[in-house]
């Protein structure tokens, strides 16, 4: 009997566990479709943001700004983009993992993004220089926060180089650890590999273009940082949704196992109980 009530008490607790991860993953897929319009939508802007400067940039006139100013690397920053809370699958081990490998010595400084790439760079010991809070329907005024900090330190040489961890949205199922290099600017960073991916055309600018290119240089930046933070929304609901969606269909599987067992129990306690009262009548008679 004692057998009985300990499997009612499992299945009991595990179909409450079931509905709570059922309940995270219709909040999770909720989030998940409109954090993946966004990251999709800015793609196309970023990628006619990429021509534009490129050609700015290879217009024939001569221009210096210290964003794509390079000079030798003294101190690495790198901005790790991570979630808030877990239960998301591996999203962050996998993000993580691959911030170590690239600093195994740990040499470089951190900004964070997300109280998860936080608390473990910290028990780790490497140098903190700051911790942004970005929520889920955060804007482009709120990414500025951590651009706008990462430009004025690079201004002022604190670090000669400046890079971004975060987790690219592929699909609901698939999302990739990335790394990109934030500053300096270089033309590569304008997403071509040579010019001839560059659709040729004649562009006249107005104002010069030197003077359109120190305008453009920093909001290429804070562009990118939003359009990191995007992806790695989307990627956030999106895997927390599918590790839900696994949880709750593990929970009832496992459900099911403890049902069928509980019925072979007491299917054999009451055979047992049948065979006691036969016996019992046997003898009597």
């Amino acid at each position: 009997m004692a057998n009985l009530r300990d499997i009612r008490r499992r299945i009991k607790s595990i179909k409450n566990t079931a509905q709570i991860t059922k309940a995270m993953q219709m909040v999770a897929a909720s989030r998940m479709r409109k954090a993946q319009l966004s990251a999709i939508a800015g793609r196309p802007y970023a990628t006619q943001l990429d021509e534009i400067a490129y050609h700015l940039h290879n217009s024939g006139s001569d221009f210096t700004h210290p964003l794509i100013h390079e000079r030798p690397v003294k101190k690495a920053c790198a901005l790790v983009i991570t979630t808030d809370k877990g239960l998301c699958g591996a999203l962050n081990t996998n993000l993580l993992r691959e911030v170590l490998k690239q600093d195994p010595e740990g040499k470089k400084a951190y900004i964070t993004a997300g109280r998860r790439g936080k608390q473990f760079l910290a028990r780790l010991g490497r140098e903190l220089l700051a911790d942004f809070e970005i929520k889920d329907n955060f804007t482009f005024r709120d990414s500025k926060r951590i651009s706008a900090f990462l430009i004025e330190r690079y201004i002022k040489e604190e670090f000669d180089t400046v890079e971004i961890y975060f987790t690219r949205f592929i699909n609901t199922i698939n999302q990739k650890p990335e790394r990109s290099d934030l500053m300096p600017i270089g033309v590569h960073k304008f997403g071509f590999k040579d010019s001839e991916e560059v659709v040729p055309g004649d562009y006249l600018f107005e104002p010069d273009a030197p003077h359109l290119l120190s305008k453009l240089l920093p909001f290429y930046v804070h562009f990118e940082v939003y359009q990191a933070l995007l992806d790695a929304k989307a990627s956030e609901h999106s895997a927390r949704m599918v590790a839900m969606k696994n949880a709750t269909d593990n929970a009832n599987e496992l459900v099911k196992d403890l049902t069928l067992e509980y019925n072979k129990a007491r299917q054999s306690m009451i055979t047992t109980e049948l065979l006691e009262i036969s016996s019992a009548a046997a003898a009597l008679g």
